[in-house]
């Protein structure tokens, strides 16, 4: 733009010099400078656009680069919860299954001992029944009343 004015200032005062100036020079001059500078002004700013445009693409690779490494790390932070997660409910349910194992035994033996106890009630209860019948059977072959 300064050339562009810088020439026009020089066209003007050749203009008031020189008696035979052609005014058509100036038109002529003056049109090409502007329409040089024009270009040079657009191919500036296409420039400077083509510039901004590569910028902010490296800028959004930069950012979804980003966003990749934290879903990265992320996700590697859920896979190790979901192992820490799996390996507690394995050894929770280990517990339980021992648990259940040794309430298991704990009912059998329980089990093996009322049959025991049960057994010894009922012989003893027979026992009884049967020392009572030979009293009874002794008393009555002996022909003896009972005081009661």
């Amino acid at each position: 733009m300064e050339n562009l004015i810088s020439q026009f200032t020089l066209l003007a005062d050749e203009a008031l010099r020189d008696k035979h100036f052609d005014p058509s020079r100036i038109d002529s001059d003056l049109m090409k400078l502007f329409e040089l500078e024009a270009y040079k002004a657009w191919a500036a700013l296409e420039l400077e656009h083509e510039q901004e445009v590569d910028s902010a693409e490296s800028e959004m690779e930069a950012a979804e680069d980003e966003l990749e490494s934290a879903m990265e790390a992320a996700m590697e932070e859920f896979r190790r919860f979901e192992e820490e997660m799996e390996g507690m409910a394995k050894a929770e349910l280990e517990g339980l299954e021992r648990t259940g194992e040794k309430a298991r035994r704990m009912g059998k033996v329980m089990e093996k001992a009322a049959s025991a106890a049960s057994k010894r009630y009922v012989e003893a209860a027979v026992n009884s029944a049967t020392a009572t019948m030979r009293s009874a059977w002794k008393g009555v072959s002996k022909q003896k009343v009972h005081p009661a």
